[in-house]
């Protein structure tokens, strides 16, 4: 007779052994969550502010007429390296780098389609609470993994910060780097003018003096500010820095990168090799159509820019990853707020729809299919494979190597790590 284990034996399971009970382990348990683990080391997370339409990038369907307000896609589709998977026009470069990516274009929440509370929901994975504040996926695996070198931060944000993308109640140590400006590197790790060298190695004696000669902090939130302050030490010397001179890379790599987000992108696979183990990389460039992502009105009418500025940047970095036998390593996510509904509104634009869209992964070792999930004829409703946000969260987690069962504590709090999410199985199958 066939053993059948479910999650719900496994967490019961671990419960009763956390509080000394030993049980027998069948075979079947033994290997369940193993076999469901993948063997990436990084992440680099690209953040679509504003929220991508999927009609019109990654879930093509029949075209639609604004003018006439018909509802349906504002471009052609084109085949990719995948049979019966298509994508749009303007994602030329990454067609036929699909075998090496797959489009999950079932995610759903269910958050009011609003861009701060749709934000927060697609970087913690759980709605807002008003008496905790939950870490962002990228908290998680900084907390999970940590770097994976000890003069590299594990977690660095090239866009502006946000609470939504902090570490929550796991504290200051398992927070960002961040950037804005690719050509400048972190303003808080360059030393000001007046501060010579020889100044900055007093400082550090000085500082190194009143932790030895004063008491150890007794509360953790203190310990992790001193832990953040020690990095902080390490992370500003030349050997970490000058990851963010990007002139140390041939120029015909960075011109096939593209503009401001392709130096972006670049340099988060500069980062990887660094061994930083989360890198987010946020498209907010509005001034390509005036409104970015959050193409109401007439912002549509230049989104075709921003879907060739991501085609060209994510189809390099693929195949840059790729060349240096990083891809298998390094997990690439594709996440929006929301998606898009086929109709359009009074000025030719879309509004917002957070119960279908896609999100995208390629690489990091995962079995890749093109696509995942399927939506209706106008990608409004999802038909098959739904993928809510703590299974898409779950999926990362699995593919880095994290326990997507576990459990994190915010005080004596036991927090599920992914709101109980399941990963796409088919996806961690090799």
């Amino acid at each position: 007779m066939k053993s059948s284990i479910t999650r719900r034996d496994l967490l019961s399971a671990g419960a009763l052994a956390a509080g000394g009970i030993a049980l027998p382990r069948s075979a079947s348990a033994e290997s369940a969550l193993p076999a469901m683990m993948g063997q990436a080391e990084h992440v680099i997370s690209i953040w679509l502010g504003g929220g991508m339409g999927q009609i019109d990038t990654f879930d093509p369907k029949r075209k639609g007429d604004p003018a006439n307000r018909k509802a349906g896609a504002y471009y052609d589709a084109i085949d990719t390296a995948v049979p019966d998977v298509q994508v749009c026009e303007h994602l030329s470069q990454m067609a036929p780098l699909m075998d090496r990516v797959t489009a999950v274009r079932s995610v759903h929440h269910e958050m009011i389609d609003e861009h701060a509370a749709a934000t927060n929901r697609m970087h913690t994975g759980r709605p807002i609470s008003g008496t905790i504040s939950y870490p962002s996926i990228g908290s998680i695996v900084a907390h999970e993994r940590g770097a994976a070198n000890d003069i590299a931060p594990p977690y660095v944000l090239i866009g502006y910060p946000n609470v939504t993308r902090g570490p929550g109640f796991l504290g200051a140590r398992d927070s960002y780097l961040y950037l804005t400006d690719t050509s400048r590197g972190p303003a808080g790790l360059s030393r000001p003018d007046g501060i010579t060298p020889d100044r900055q190695s007093r400082r550090e004696r000085f500082l190194a003096t009143l932790q030895q000669n004063g008491a150890a902090a007794a509360q953790q939130r203190l310990a992790d500010y001193d832990a953040a302050i020690q990095q902080s030490l390490k992370l500003s010397g030349p050997e970490f820095t000058r990851v963010f001179d990007l002139d140390r890379e041939p120029d015909d790599l960075r011109q096939r990168y593209g503009g401001e987000f392709g130096q972006r992108c670049l340099l988060s696979r500069r980062l990887v090799e660094r061994g930083v183990r989360f890198i987010e990389v946020s498209h907010n460039l509005n001034f390509l159509n005036g409104a970015g992502w959050d193409v109401h009105n007439a912002g549509i009418l230049q989104q075709h820019k921003l879907i060739q500025e991501m085609d060209t940047a994510v189809s390099t970095l693929i195949l840059d990853l790729e060349q240096k036998k990083l891809l298998d390593k390094t997990l690439i996510v594709i996440t929006s707020e929301f998606g898009r509904p086929p109709e359009f509104d009074s000025g030719g634009g879309r509004g917002h729809q957070g119960r279908a869209f896609t999100c995208v992964l390629a690489g990091g070792g995962l079995a890749h299919r093109g696509a995942w999930g399927e939506t209706d004829e106008l990608s409004k409703k999802i038909v098959s494979d739904p993928v809510g946000v703590p299974d898409f969260f779950a999926t990362i987690c699995a593919a880095v190597g994290i326990d997507w069962t576990k459990n994190l504590y915010a005080g004596d709090r036991p927090v599920p790590i992914t709101d109980r999410g399941e990963p796409i199985a088919k996806l961690l199958q090799s």
